[in-house]
């Protein structure tokens, strides 16, 4: 039995898209350098660093993780084969709603941290944390805006796509929140 060979399209559809791999590893990279300039800043301000995470919401991120992870898993649903138009409209829906709600959850924790972010003492921790945590919480609202938009009329490589690069989203979190919170 042989298989005929994938088409163009059927490459694309299945996230075989070089440009769409490209933008992959260039998110990973931007994101490797910011939390590699993290892991150096606390190695050369251990005290600091560990106080200023004393600030933070470990309990907030943490539910914060399982919101994006259950998005994450709508985005999956959404991009699976045979999935009928509905049934991708609904999952797209979801994935951006909890992708809102981990923004509104974000803001909250944000709210709750401003006042340490003008210590001096902390300063260096919350400038990163902020930027690194800020610049991933763009891409998450951004990615569910677009989730949004596909919704209305899903395309299978479009879907593929953003769930993709919503799995990276998950990743890079994924490293984050124990990096930030815990480490």
């Amino acid at each position: 039995m042989t298989m005929a060979p994938l088409s163009q399209d059927d490459a694309s559809d299945e996230g075989g898209d070089l440009l769409l791999w490209v933008l992959v590893f260039s998110e990973l990279a931007a994101f490797g350098i910011l939390l590699g300039g993290f892991l150096v800043m606390s190695v050369l301000h251990p005290e600091s660093f560990g106080a200023a995470k004393l600030h933070l919401s470990a309990r907030i991120a943490g539910f914060n993780t399982v919101v994006l992870l259950a998005s994450g898993w709508q985005a999956a649903l959404a991009a699976r084969a045979g999935a009928s138009a509905m049934q991708q409209r609904i999952a797209l829906l979801v994935a951006a709603a909890l992708g809102f709600v981990f923004v509104g959850l974000k803001f909250f924790e944000y709210s709750t941290e401003l006042t340490y972010a003008g210590d001096d003492t902390f300063a260096a921790f919350f400038e990163l944390y902020f930027m690194i945590t800020g610049f991933h919480l763009a891409h998450v609202a951004f990615v569910a805006g677009l989730f949004v938009l596909v919704a209305r009329r899903p395309e299978r490589s479009n879907i593929v796509m953003l769930t993709t690069i919503w799995h990276v989203i998950d990743i890079v979190w994924l490293v984050m929140f124990p990096l930030i919170y815990f480490g």
